[in-house]
């Protein structure tokens, strides 16, 4: 059984921020509108603690690739992969909260959709270091396209998150990642 928090978390995850009401999370996290907004002051508040758990636990693992050794096309296919076994994960929501949790909202929710937004551009910088570190290291060539190659991969995922929402399984998504790792690869340095 997950925590409140948890519980809210995937509240956000499957109906998104704008069709979670109130309602739906207090009856996920099992307490009343006063204990909500007496613990966390907004729905806002409470998506923002909701994301950070997410990204402690969910979200972890693809810091963890990403930091971890190897070389990197080894780093990102093992990304790559993970994502589509944890998008289509049974008994949760599908896709990945922070790349879907707030892409369009109304004008009073800007504010929780800039911070979404700065979590996938964090993403993003550190796929943009793995290869910076990559070209560093010789395993790319020099010439790599390090920030473009990130967003590639980025849109991979995101795209990913968004199939695995409308039903496409890991099978299904597996293919993707590795076509994806194809392209990375023909950055590879030769050995020479």
């Amino acid at each position: 059984m997950p925590s409140p928090i948890g519980a809210a978390g995937e509240t956000f995850w499957r109906l998104g921020y704008e069709g979670a009401s109130i309602a739906d999370l207090t009856a996920a996290m099992g307490i009343t509108p006063q204990s909500l907004y007496a613990a966390f002051t907004s729905k806002a508040d409470l998506d923002r603690e909701a994301l950070e758990q997410n990204r402690r636990e969910e979200g972890a693992a693809a810091g963890r690739n990403l930091a971890g050794g190897g070389h990197v096309i080894e780093v990102i296919g093992q990304l790559l992969r993970a994502s589509a076994h944890e998008f289509t994960r049974p008994g949760r929501p599908k896709g990945c909260m922070i790349s879907t949790a707030v892409l369009t909202c109304a004008v009073e929710n800007q504010a929780i959709a800039s911070h979404v937004s700065a979590l996938r551009s964090e993403t993003l910088a550190l796929l943009e270091s793995r290869f910076r570190q990559g070209i560093a290291d010789g395993e790319l060539r020099a010439y790599t396209d390090a920030g473009g190659l990130a967003r590639f991969v980025g849109a991979i995922l995101q795209c990913m998150t968004v199939q695995a929402q409308d039903g496409a399984s890991e099978a299904d998504l597996l293919p993707i990642a590795e076509l994806a790792i194809d392209e990375v690869g023909r950055h590879r340095q030769p050995s020479g």
